[in-house]
């Protein structure tokens, strides 16, 4: 089962996808738009990215705030949720994404990726560990 994990913010989706064995997550690429009300595009795409890897469910950054507490952006989150789950009809699951960021950040400085292009990965690369944790989470099945 493939699992698309997504890193939703302002005016960017980092978007990433298990393998079918739902082990690891691999970076796939970043949904721009202009505003922050522009989602029809973004779904869009999500959908488009759902069909061509065969996605079952979505996992989601959740943005709280470091002391637990859920600020502005966790609000626009689960309604950017609820309309992926209505367009989609997939289940999304909200995981805790605090310092995803910052894993993203020492792991782009740790590789040698610098400048400009670093601001252009870390969404992509933020949806990575989201994704990863989630994985990691779920129980492991032996055959």
């Amino acid at each position: 089962m493939r699992i698309m994990g997504l890193d939703f913010g302002s005016r960017t989706v980092g978007v990433a996808i298990s393998d079918g064995l739902g082990i690891t997550a691999q970076g796939k690429e970043i949904i721009r738009r202009e505003r922050e009300s522009k989602l029809r595009q973004t779904c869009a795409r999500i959908e488009e990215l759902i069909v061509e890897y065969g996605v079952e469910r979505i996992v989601m950054g959740l943005p709280k705030n470091m002391n637990g507490t859920e600020g502005e952006r966790v609000e626009k989150t689960k309604e950017f949720k609820e309309m992926l789950e209505r367009r989609t009809g997939l289940e999304v699951v909200l995981w805790d994404e605090r310092l995803t960021t910052v894993a993203a950040d020492r792991y782009m400085s740790e590789a040698g990726i610098r400048g400009e292009k670093r601001k252009e990965l870390v969404d992509e690369i933020a949806a990575v560990f989201i994704l990863q944790g989630y994985l990691d989470s779920l129980p492991k099945t032996t055959e």
